[in-house]
């Protein structure tokens, strides 16, 4: 039964293999990767690309693969019969990739054995936390971690062909063209389905949506209240960018108690759906009492199953620089924050390095309004003398120039811009 279920997935191998992927990875970075005996880890969301970046790594490689989302293998799964069967399929492979390992109970115990047997392997998963948490107690100091997120706008703008923003002279027409993708990401988002197929966006999302509910969470944790979890993602769905407080949805949802509520909101960020950023203080119990914001992996999902009447430009523009920082490497709660200063006034990301704050970012989608510009100075200006940070970036829509206040250089930048830099 196993040799035959393995044998199904070395021909879905084969042709998936054969398709034209859009390239994720470069040569260098691939050879690097590929080099070094310790697991390669690759998380991220569900139909984020993982596999397809594995795929773009293992090409041309004599490598083994097992796909866990196979509902006959976890049900037929035997450690001898796998490893014999392997070896009859692939005799000789080099690489063995395991495909959503999260979804094999106690994964993390085998892969630890093969990788003392020697076994090169390439693994993905689609929680954060879980994982996360496994590595640290099991595979401490035997992997390297690479995370893959929906295309960033820089990949988008690669796909349709069009060049970066500072790679050459932008006439006004070619700028239009970038803004007119740059709107189309922000209510569409960067999941590669999505860029592919644009028409079916909203059909996709939702279904993928309702797929990280039911398999990644409510299966997984055995959740008898189900529809309170759906109210709550719907919840945060309405109110992305928005601060909320534990005690706030407990009350305006109905849980029994602020336990629930926390628990529920750590499941809706363990496979990679909605990520919360804190408030930024000196002192950690401050952190910990002060509001979160709730952002989501990808804005494709808040135009599938928001309730939004019309798109709001600036939220959207907000949630696309917060899921930018994570693919710069910054983590919510350990270098990246909000903030807010001693007269109120709010600061999006706060970005540190070390004990150092080293950039505040600023988010206006449009800033024409002499008011909303002045306010938006204004905050930055004061959190920067608070927080002793002279590097203040505001990232508007199409507005460029640098403002000096108060000693205080503040930089403008096109989102275009910000989003297509190297890093």
């Amino acid at each position: 039964m196993i040799k035959n279920i393995i044998y199904q997935q070395y021909e879905e191998r084969n042709g998936l293999l054969n398709h034209a992927y859009i390239k994720r990875i470069d040569v260098s970075v691939k050879a690097e990767y590929l080099s070094t005996g310790l697991i390669k880890l690759i998380t991220g969301p569900r139909r984020a690309g993982k596999s397809v970046l594995s795929l773009q790594m293992l090409k041309d490689e004599n490598f083994a693969y097992l796909n866990f989302d196979d509902d006959l293998l976890l049900k037929h799964f035997d450690e001898n019969a796998v490893i014999q069967s392997l070896n009859e399929i692939y005799p000789g492979y080099s690489y063995l990739f395991l495909d959503e390992i999260q979804n094999l109970p106690d994964w993390e115990l085998w892969v630890n054995k093969l990788y003392r047997r020697g076994v090169n392997l390439i693994v993905t998963g689609s929680n954060a936390r879980l994982l996360s948490r496994e590595i640290a107690t099991s595979l401490t100091g035997r992997y390297v971690q690479i995370e893959v997120f929906p295309f960033s706008f820089a990949e988008v703008l690669r796909f349709h062909k069009v060049s970066l923003p500072g790679q050459s002279a932008i006439t006004p027409q070619k700028m239009g063209i970038i803004l007119s993708h740059l709107n189309t990401y922000l209510l569409n988002g960067g999941f590669p389905e999505i860029v592919l197929n644009p028409s079916i966006a909203k059909n996709y999302l939702s279904a993928l949506f309702d797929s990280v509910l039911l398999k990644d969470i409510m299966r997984r944790f055995r959740i008898r209240q189900s529809q309170q979890l759906y109210d709550l993602s719907n919840y945060l769905l309405a109110n992305y960018t928005n601060p909320y407080s534990y005690n706030q949805l407990k009350t305006d949802l109905n849980f029994n108690s602020v336990a629930t509520v926390q628990k529920f909101v750590g499941y809706l960020s363990e496979p990679y759906l909605f990520l919360n950023l804190t408030r930024y203080a000196a002192k950690i119990k401050t952190q910990q009492k002060s509001p979160k914001k709730s952002y989501i992996i990808d804005n494709g999902f808040i135009k599938a199953r928001s309730f939004e009447i019309s798109p709001n430009y600036g939220r959207l523009l907000e949630n696309v620089v917060f899921t930018e920082l994570l693919r710069r490497h910054y983590k919510p709660g350990l270098d990246l924050f909000y903030f807010r200063t001693r007269n109120d006034r709010e600061i999006d990301f706060i970005c540190r390095k070390g004990h150092i704050v080293e950039q505040m970012i600023q988010v206006c989608y449009d800033v024409t309004n002499p008011k909303t510009l002045k306010r938006e100075i204004a905050a930055l200006v004061e959190a920067s003398y608070e927080l002793a940070c002279n590097n203040l970036l505001l990232i508007t829509w199409d507005k460029e120039e640098v403002i000096e206040k108060n000693k205080r250089n503040i930089q403008l930048l096109p989102a275009c811009k910000w989003l297509c830099e190297e890093t």
